[in-house]
């Protein structure tokens, strides 16, 4: 475990190790955060679930590249709040239509940003906020 300048903590992990087989040199973003977190965001943006064991669970896109992975099991409950996704509205850009699909996948509306109008502010099954843009 070390730690960039800004005290965030980061791994080296072996080569050989299955979890990250397949990945580039920047495997994977860990995320605090529980199974069905993960569940929903495979979901939100139509990634593969590409790993789920104990409270460890992870997608990737399909076209490769890094993990996304939610460990209830190993990161601290205070480290929830420490990412947070900015995604854009899929198919013909209706940010309504987006959120709606959103919801109906497990997330919940916030409301809007202070900074920016068009902004919508929404939060993952683990109460997570993440921003979805026009």
């Amino acid at each position: 475990m070390l730690a960039d300048p800004g005290g965030n903590e980061f791994c080296v992990i072996e080569p050989g190790n299955e979890h990250l087989a397949g990945c580039g040199f920047m495997a994977e973003i860990t995320c605090a955060g529980s199974r069905q977190a993960g569940f929903f965001w495979g979901e939100a943006l139509e990634w593969p679930l590409v790993w789920d064991r104990g409270l460890q669970t992870a997608i990737q896109s399909p076209q490769g590249g890094p993990k996304v992975s939610w460990d209830e099991e190993r990161i601290p409950t205070a480290w929830r709040k420490r990412l947070r996704f900015v995604i854009t509205p899929v198919g013909d850009g209706d940010q309504q239509v987006e959120a709606d699909r959103l919801v109906a996948l497990g997330a919940k509306r916030v409301g809007h940003s202070e900074d920016h109008a068009s902004v919508m502010v929404m939060a993952d099954p683990d109460g997570c906020e993440f921003y979805l843009l026009l």
